[in-house]
């Protein structure tokens, strides 16, 4: 980055900071779980920290191991609670933390990738320091700023190993970072697969077969190293290969189910639905196995209907309204089925045919979101701030398709989490770890509208100048 770029990443650093712990401080009634009892985020996180720190045992259930969620943010939380107590505050600076790594690592890429780079990098990082999705988000407690961290390092070592012209010791540091961050990453969010292959074809757009495969290799044993640990640990717990959770059976059933499409037309997530079961114990690897059965055989009796469910998530994925639009309040739920032509049904509602859910229990922090600062302004201000960027992310995409070898890795990243969240099911939560990534479109958009404006004007300039002095030799 060059010099003028040093001076402005730091406050742009401090302009995330101050805003996050700013909103931190202000609203201690939606963060400080310790103190409301309501987690926002993930609760089943802060379960598994604590009763590790009770324990010694990763499980739900205190000293009874499972598998149910990828282990690494909450054994990372788990450490945090030992050394610092269990806080909002604590999670709030790590969470922020990691915020502030993620958007220099941004504006490192984008000035690696992308036509006017730097300008563009810090642009991008200021429109990833300001969206107030991921503010919120960020600050609550999940696993999604980990996860960004992680994700963003890995593609950083990829762009700086593809950029060595040798294989030297500073490629095997990268070629090590990079398969550490790609094998943590997978046990935070195993989704990052597909884009590792994907990365492998980008590399192939600059370099030859022979040193891809002498770049990656290292990466793809350093990344199998980072996984295996977790690996023999689930197969000493269940005796049987269960390489990351014992819940893909279930988001695979909630994505591909006869529920899918009236959940997801009417703007509902569909984690409210679950089928019934043989097996006793619903959280048993057992149990798992079954929903993905399930799942596959509805796919496989109704092929008609998959070109539907695979556009309405996509269309799911890609909203610029927050997927889901509606979410359960407090009360009784009842019990959604579909008809032969795919209308949602409700037993026990309203006769009117629409579709509603309800459910959760007083004081969950899901009623929350339908309060007016979440319902009216959050939703509100997240449709203009990511429709916005979203539609100069396309113009932008198109403006640098010359440079296509080079940023053809942001698409790649922009199309693998879209196959994995089609494959099983979408929300907001999950794809905006790559929304910062695609923002850097939308900065290249603005930066070269800006050059456009700028060289008219110069030329207006120039034009005005000329006049002026035939104007004075003639006088």
């Amino acid at each position: 980055m060059g010099a003028r770029g040093h001076r402005l990443i730091g406050p742009l650093l401090g302009v995330a900071v101050v805003i996050r712990l700013a909103v931190l401080l202000v609203f201690p009634s939606v963060f400080a779980f310790e103190q409301t009892g309501a987690v926002h985020g993930s609760e089943a996180y802060d379960t598994y920290a604590q009763n590790l720190l009770a324990t010694g045992v990763y499980g739900i259930t205190p000293g009874a191991p499972d598998a149910l969620i990828p282990p690494l943010y909450s054994y990372v939380l788990a450490a945090l609670y030992a050394v610092f107590g269990r806080g909002y505050f604590t999670v709030g600076l790590f969470h922020i933390l990691l915020d502030a790594l993620s958007i220099a690592m941004l504006c490192e890429i984008g000035r690696r990738l992308m036509p006017r780079g730097e300008a563009v990098g810090l642009l991008a990082g200021s429109f990833y320091a300001l969206y107030p999705y991921l503010i919120f988000q960020n600050l609550t407690l999940i696993d999604t700023p980990l996860f960004m961290a992680l994700l963003y390092a890995f593609i950083l070592a990829m762009v700086l190993l593809r950029e060595r012209p040798a294989f030297d010791r500073a490629a095997w540091l990268l070629a090590g970072l990079g398969g550490l961050a790609l094998g943590l990453s997978m046990l935070v969010r195993p989704v990052v697969p597909p884009l590792a292959l994907l990365a492998a074809l980008w590399f192939l757009f600059r370099l030859d077969l022979k040193q891809t495969v002498a770049r990656l290799l290292p990466v793809a044993l350093v990344g199998v190293a980072a996984v295996m640990p977790w690996v023999l640990r689930n197969y000493t717990v269940y005796d049987a290969f269960v390489p990351m959770t014992t819940t893909s059976g279930a988001n695979f059933w909630q994505g591909n189910s006869p529920y899918t499409v009236p959940y997801l037309r009417a703007g509902y997530d569909v984690q409210w639905t679950a089928p019934e079961l043989e097996a006793v114990n619903p959280d048993s690897r057992e149990a798992d196995a079954e929903r993905f059965a399930l799942a596959t055989a509805y796919l496989r009796d109704n092929p008609g209907k998959i070109p539907e469910l695979l556009w309405v998530k996509f269309l799911v994925h890609w909203s610029i309204d927050i997927a889901p639009r509606y979410n359960p309040t407090s009360g009784e739920a009842p019990q959604l089925e579909e008809d032969y032509t795919g209308a949602p049904l409700v037993q026990g509602a309203g006769g009117d045919g629409g579709l509603s859910l309800s459910g959760v229990p007083e004081g969950d922090p899901v009623n929350a979101y339908a309060e007016p600062l979440f319902e009216q302004v959050g939703r509100t201000v997240h449709r203009f701030y990511y429709g916005g960027l979203f539609c100069l992310a396309l113009f932008g995409a198109a403006l640098s398709a010359r440079r296509w070898r080079e940023v053809s890795l942001l698409g790649f990243v922009q199309l693998a989490m879209t196959a994995v969240y089609v494959f099983f099911h979408p929300s907001t939560r999950y794809r905006v770890p790559t929304d910062p990534l695609l923002f850097l479109f939308s900065a290249y958009a603005l930066v070269w509208l800006w050059a456009r404006v700028r060289e008219r004007e110069r030329k207006k300039s120039k034009i005005f100048t000329t006049e002026t002095q035939r104007t004075q030799r003639r006088e």
